[in-house]
């Protein structure tokens, strides 16, 4: 893969990081909440979509392309990311342990390891596996298939999450979602989230499924717009039961997508394009260490109560173990590439 030409993806994958940490900690809460919410919670939620649609551009959509012929690609992304997955999962045994949040039976422990995630950000991993393998077979199929079924699933999943308010006190719809949360926590899962936006992915692996520059522009900006003002009318409504999914995330994420596919051409620091996903892993941690940090040195003002500068201490914090887990590994790669040119291994 030639990794200029996917500069603008690379770059982003930090930003969207980032935005993912701020998920966790509100940064401009201290400031104004409603500012907060659209920043935070409308702009932020395109991190998640974007993810996935990386995973339906770069790995399903060449195994659609062969006809399902080629399955390393797809086989290694789902041992890599399930490996990944339960690594992460015994890294945060003892803060889950610490938290009380470990299950409290069979059924409580299968539904955090396939819905709710194992901790409250690993909840990416199971979504990401299980709507890549409920596509392949939509998409053996056909890709209409897939697009009524990812649509399908997608409105029912918003009527969960962002519009729970309009079917909560309907009695068919209220029994059907209390049936959904009983197995998962929320929509935003493999089922009903995570499809349509790795098969958005998928598409745009096709040329002809593009739009111009000056028109992805324009449409990003007023879906986004629309998609803020959206997030804005749910939320101060009382609808949300939480606030993954939106009906305008969709066109936003279409034309965000493309943009980033025109970003010029360019060398990306191998660090760069291979540390968010590891940023994402270990940033819970790291914000119970600075919370930690705050109580021992009694600045739970400056460290916790000011969610700005404990959002830019967690970033900062946790770039620096990325770039030192990074370093240390080329080096020790470096090494063993040095020990079989010797001849020593």
């Amino acid at each position: 893969m030639n990794t200029k030409k996917f500069a603008g993806i690379d770059y982003f994958r930090f930003v969207a990081a980032f935005m993912v940490i701020a998920i966790h900690i509100s940064p401009f809460a201290i400031w104004n909440k409603d500012v907060d919410y659209l920043l935070t919670y409308c702009l932020g939620r395109i991190a998640v979509p974007f993810f996935l649609m990386t995973t339906g551009y770069f790995v399903l959509a060449p195994f659609v392309k062969t006809n399902f012929q080629k399955k390393h690609s797809i086989h290694k992304y789902i041992t890599k990311n399930t490996i990944l997955y339960l690594s992460a999962t015994l890294f945060y045994i003892p803060l889950a342990l610490y938290s009380g949040n470990l299950p409290h039976s069979i059924g409580e422990f299968l539904k955090q390891l396939f819905f709710d995630g194992t901790f409250y950000h690993l909840w990416y991993f199971p979504a990401a596996i299980i709507g890549c393998i409920l596509l392949i077979f939509l998409l053996k199929k056909s890709i209409g298939t897939a697009v009524i079924f990812s649509v399908i699933a997608y409105v029912i999943g918003l009527f969960g999450d962002s519009y729970y308010g309009i079917v909560k006190d309907v009695p068919f719809l209220s029994s059907l979602y209390d049936g959904i949360f009983h197995i998962s926590s929320y929509t935003r899962n493999g089922i009903f989230f995570a499809p349509i936006f790795i098969l958005l992915g998928v598409v745009l692996a096709n040329p002809q499924f593009h739009c111009q520059t000056h028109i992805c522009k324009i449409g990003f900006v007023l879906s986004l717009l629309l998609m803020f003002l959206e997030g804005f009318l749910t939320y101060s409504l009382g609808l949300q039961k939480h606030n993954s999914m939106y009906f305008l995330l969709i066109p936003t994420m279409y034309f965000m997508f493309q943009l980033l596919l025109y970003f010029p051409q360019q060398q990306v620091p191998i660090w760069l394009r291979n540390g968010s996903m590891l940023l994402y892993i270990i940033h819970p941690a790291v914000i119970v260490v600075v919370r930690g940090i705050a109580k021992i040195t009694k600045s739970t003002k400056l460290l916790i109560d000011n969610t700005f500068i404990q959002y830019l201490t967690v970033c900062v914090l946790s770039l620096i173990i990325v770039f030192s887990i990074q370093f240390f590994l080329g080096r020790r790669r470096g090494r063993c590439i040095k020990k079989e040119e010797h001849g020593l291994n």
